[in-house]
Order: C-alpha cells, then sequence, then structure tokens
C-alpha cells in the first residue's frame, strides 16, 4: 500500500454535470432525434436501403440514447478511498496512484463549461467532472494541495 498525499476532510458526492449541462445536453439530444426522424421520413431510406445501413442507423440511435442516460446519471464520489465517476464505464483513481492534479477550464466559457480536474497517475491521464460547487470546491482543494506539494520538489531557480 502506497503513501496517500492527499486525504479529504470528508467524503463528498453529487452529479457530475450541472443542471444548465444537462439541460443544453437534452436540446442537443432532442434537435438530433427530430432531424433523425425527420430524414428518415423524407427520404425512403429504410425502405431502399440494405440491412448493413440499418444496423448502422439503429446502432448511432442505440449510442445516442444509452450516453444520454449515462450523463444524466453520472455521479462524482471523492473519498478516503480516491475519486469515482460513475459512467457507462466507471472512472475511478486511488490516492495513492495520483501524480498531480490540476483543475482545467476553456477560458470565457467558464459559465458553459465549468472547469475539470485532471489527475495525472504516473503516465495515464484522467480528467473528472465536477456539476457541484460543492465538488468543484473539493476538485480546487485537491489542485492546491497537489500544487504545494510540487512546488515543494522543485528546486530553486538559479
Amino acid at each position: 500500500m502506497g503513501v496517500t498525499f492527499y486525504q479529504p476532510q470528508r467524503a463528498v458526492s453529487g452529479p457530475a454535470y450541472s443542471r444548465w449541462y444537462k439541460f443544453l445536453a437534452t436540446v442537443v439530444a432532442l434537435v438530433l432525434v427530430v432531424q433523425g426522424v425527420g430524414v428518415v421520413l423524407r427520404f425512403p431510406l429504410l425502405q431502399e436501403a440494405g440491412l448493413p445501413v440499418r444496423m448502422l442507423l439503429l446502432g448511432a440511435v442505440a449510442m445516442l440514447a444509452l450516453s444520454y442516460y449515462w450523463f444524466l446519471r453520472s455521479t462524482i464520489t471523492i473519498d478516503e478511498h480516491g475519486i469515482v465517476q460513475t459512467w457507462m464505464f466507471d472512472r475511478q483513481v486511488a490516492w495513492e496512484d495520483v501524480r498531480s492534479a490540476k483543475m482545467l477550464g476553456i477560458p470565457w466559457a467558464g459559465w458553459l463549461f465549468p472547469p475539470r480536474l485532471m489527475v495525472r497517475t504516473g503516465n495515464a491521464f484522467a480528467t473528472f467532472n465536477g456539476g457541484s460547487d460543492e465538488i468543484l470546491q473539493e476538485f480546487a482543494r485537491i489542485a492546491l494541495a497537489y500544487q504545494v506539494r510540487r512546488r515543494d520538489f522543485l528546486p530553486p531557480r538559479a
């Protein structure tokens, strides 16, 4: 068992995406569905298309529905073991595996896309989304703790 650097004061859990972001995803999904239905009704695509085209369209609809479902249900938990974000395939990082952490945001679009937490584990990176202020505050604490840790290990500049 490795040495852990960061431990949260208490376990925090919440949605991985904010209500505003979920609303936007719902609008985009509805527009895609309406456009798809419009194409199918205007063009005799399904009557004339072969089985591979039908399967491709069915697969696209299934992926949209599955992704949308998990997008709405995705949660994030930060506890004494590490960070876990649920989705179709859960993403998790244990504290002893974390090498560095940083918050990343899109300039001038923070109102739409909240910052994410990027965690480096050895040679791999994992990003986590926060959909509530409580989760984002914990992200900031994690990023600050690892920023201070990195500063302590850097040699002084000449």
